[in-house]
């Protein structure tokens, strides 16, 4: 999964905020019919487990969110947590 190589390129002590933010974006959209039921459901078996800041919640919740809230994910990987490969390999992802 491409996205847990994403996953390791994010410093530890930035993924809980990370995960904050993206689930906020999730919770928020408009845009949920783009997600496919697979993945729903992924997203939800991760949050009855109750944790998006390891490698795997945290991939799984990058995918979502880089569908439905792409510019506003890698902006805010890219602007505020300071992770320009992270954002540009997030990029390359969503093309």
């Amino acid at each position: 999964m491409v996205y847990k190589k994403i996953v390791k390129m994010i410093p530890v002590e930035k993924r809980e905020a990370l995960s904050d933010k993206l689930l906020n974006y999730l919770l928020k959209s408009k845009k949920e019919a783009k997600m496919p039921s697979s993945m729903a459901y992924c997203f939800l078996s991760q949050w009855q487990i109750g944790t998006f800041d390891d490698e795997v919640g945290l991939a799984i919740l990058l995918e979502v969110t880089t569908l439905l809230e792409p510019e506003k994910t890698t902006e805010f990987v890219e602007k505020d947590l300071q992770l320009t490969d992270v954002a540009k390999a997030l990029k390359e992802v969503v093309v």
